[in-house]
């Protein structure tokens, strides 16, 4: 949080994409500017504790959304713009995907079992 404020010359950021939830989520809002978005997409650290809604008032009048995958990806057409948006950013290179770790297909559980430990990071591939 201090980073962030130094990065930003004190003012916080104008949005966090939140995919850890219950673990990051107070880091999150206290590195938002003054109405600032909060998107919570994950759980992967616990669910988010239940919370005075007014505090984000005190705070900045800051802004909070949930975003269910569901609901961007609705329709077929939707899905398509989305995967053109993202494949372009990608072809850019303003994005990078690091892949560190590659399995064999045969070894997809032990590629399962490393995700749900936690012993992985960034991308994995499995490869035929």
């Amino acid at each position: 949080m201090a980073r962030v404020r130094t990065l930003t010359g004190g003012a916080g950021l104008p949005v966090v994409y939140d995919g850890v939830g219950g673990s990051t989520f107070e880091t999150s809002l206290s590195c938002l500017r003054r109405r600032g978005l909060c998107v919570s997409y994950g759980t992967a650290g616990g669910l988010i504790p239940h919370f005075d809604l007014f505090r984000l008032n005190r705070m900045g009048s800051l802004y909070v959304t949930s975003a269910g995958l569901t609901d961007y990806l609705h329709t077929r057409s939707e899905m398509l713009e989305r995967a053109a948006d993202l494949f372009s950013v990608l072809k850019s290179g303003a994005v990078r995907v690091s892949i560190n770790q590659r399995y064999p297909l045969a070894d997809a559980a032990r590629a399962h079992r490393d995700l749900e430990a936690r012993r992985t990071v960034g991308s994995s591939i499995l490869e035929p």
